[in-house]
Parts: structure tokens; sequence; C-alpha cells
């Protein structure tokens, strides 16, 4: 029997979720919420569910949720996750979030406490880890194919106009570039950061982000929202002592590099996946293969936890750009 699922938040990304669903044959979409009347009603009929208009009135509707997918925004594409994941956790039922977990760090420690303790999983979308090209590449690690690892380095940037508040470009967009390097690197105990402002910008659009691992590796991030498409979205390069690794554009090539010698070995577009929009079925449907699976809430990939070191070691650059200091975790 397929698994009932709801979506909160209708916007563009919630409806890619409810797309996903819809397109999976272990999942249902039964119920759509959005505070936004409009939204709701459109995605009931496109998907063949039921609108509710809050989180309350779902609830308390009867209608059986297996899961659901928190797709809400606000400030800094988090400020509106917190009160109904809360809602959904403390009424037992299994939430996906949007990333960030939230643009509180408080707020993302109470909704991962809760899910703990209510031992309910909860994930977030931090779909670049979900890449076969970034799958194939932690195996590599695991399998120590790159020996003891040095170094990580990554940049991730796009070009995003908005300056709807200070520190809007770490908090939105660096929950991903933070999550891929905790999946390949481990941990993160120190950090330290600068940052500028992009001509004509009143936001830290521009950052660079030193980072010192609880396994001694060193690495970095570079970030910004004032480079255009025509610059790529994401280049990560992991370094050990037998080789190291490149992935590029979130998905689209990765090609390892052998220590010593000139043989390199490299993919593009592995397991047909071609562009970052194609990412979100590849991690939404490891959290349906998960329920499907009677998975436990401390086995879920991309975790609410996850998320929460992610937001933690944004913070941390936040704290040491205003302060001057590295900042331990």
């Amino acid at each position: 029997m397929a698994l009932k699922i709801g979506i909160v938040g209708l916007g563009g990304i919630g409806n890619i979720h409810a797309g996903v669903y819809h397109n999976n044959p272990k999942t249902e979409v039964v119920a759509v919420c959005d505070i936004i009347k409009e939204r709701a009603d459109a995605a009931a009929e496109k998907f063949g569910a039921k609108a509710f208009y809050s989180v309350k009135e779902m609830l308390e509707s009867g209608i059986k949720l297996d899961a659901c997918s928190m797709a809400t925004a606000g400030e800094e594409n988090g400020g509106d996750h917190f009160v109904p994941t809360m809602e959904l956790l403390e009424a037992g039922i299994p939430v996906l979030g949007e990333k960030p977990i939230s643009n509180d760090v408080e707020e993302g420690k109470k909704m991962v406490a809760l899910a703990r303790e209510k031992k309910i999983p909860y994930a977030v979308n931090l779909n670049h880890r979900f890449t076969p090209a970034a799958i194939r590449a932690k195996n590599w690690i695991d399998e120590g194919r790159l020996g003891k690892l040095h170094m990580i380095n990554m940049r991730m940037w796009i070009n995003n106009p908005v300056e709807s508040s200070p520190w809007f470009h770490m908090r939105a967009l660096h929950p991903h570039s933070f999550d891929v390097i905790r999946y390949f690197a481990g941990d993160v105990v120190k950090v330290a950061a600068f940052m500028m402002k992009g001509e004509g910008r009143k936001v830290w659009s521009n950052a660079q982000v030193l980072l010192h691992f609880e396994n001694g590796m060193v690495g970095n991030l570079v970030g910004s929202y004032d480079a255009g498409a025509s610059y790529g979205l994401e280049i990560c390069d992991v370094v050990g002592s037998k080789g190291r690794f490149l992935l590029e554009d979130a998905c689209e090539h990765l090609t390892y590099f052998p220590r010593g010698g000139i043989d390199t070995e490299t993919y593009s577009y592995l397991g047909g996946m071609r562009s970052f929009s194609e990412t979100f079925e590849s991690r939404i449907n490891d959290w349906i293969d998960q329920l499907d699976s009677g998975a436990k809430y401390d086995e879920i990939n991309g975790s609410g936890e996850d998320a929460l070191k992610a937001q933690n070691i944004i913070e941390a650059a936040i704290e040491s750009f205003k302060t001057g200091k590295v900042i331990e975790l």
C-alpha cells in the first residue's frame, strides 16, 4: 500500500516535492497545505489531493499521513520551518524539511531534539550528497582509494541579487556546502571566516571560510552570491595520500587523480543525472525508500542532525567574521 504523503508549503520547491512523490509508485500525495489558499487549491487539483490552509486544520481533519514534506520558506529561506515542523513532529509524523533546517540554530536544536525524543524520522533536503557522483566519490573514500585524507576545498556560488538580510548568503546557500563538506570530511572543530560585500551590495555576499576537522584534515569554502551561472555552480576537491577527486557542478563530472600517476578516471552524468534540478528526485526517493523499508529515526540519511551540524558551522563562520576570532565547535 502506498505511503500517504502531505506537502506543507506549495511554492516552487513544494510543487517539486509533490511531483516526485506523485511519480513514485510507493507514495500518494493525499494532502497539500499552504496559508495562501490559491496555492493549496491549485496543488490539490494538480495532484489529486485535499487542500488545507494550516497544519492544525490538516491534523485535526483526521486524514492519514505517513510523512510530510516541509517546504515553507520565510526569512533567510528557513524562518517559517519551525512552527509547522514542530506541529507535525508532535503529531508523530515523519518530516522531510527543506534547507536550511532553520535560520535560527536554537529552533533547529528544538526540532532535532523533539524528533529524537519521539523517535520519529526527520530529514532535510540536503540533496547534493544524494547524487550518483557524490555517492561514488564517498565510496572511493570509504574504500581507502584516496588514502589518508588531507584536504577538502569547495566552491559554491550562484548569482542571487536578494538583499533580505546581512547573512542571507551564508544561511540560505551554504547548508548545502557544509553538508557536502561534512559528508566527505567529517565533523568540523574550528572555523575562521572572512567576508565582503559585492559591488553595490548591502549584504555579505562573498565569503572565504577556513575549516579544521576532527580527523585532522584542513579545508576551505569559497562562497558567493555574486557569481553568474557561466562560472559553474559547485566544485569539490578532496585530496588524500594516495589520490584526489574533483566533483564538478554537484553531479555532472567526477574525476579521480592518482597521486604520482597520470592515468585519470573521469565520469560524466553518472546515473543519467545531467543537472542540479534532477537532484530533488534522487534525494526524495531515498527518503521514500527509507520510510518504506522501516528505517529508524537514527538511521535517516541527510538527517535533521546533519542539517543542524551544517547550520552550526554557518553560525560559527558568522561569529568568526564578527569577532575576528577562530571559533571552536
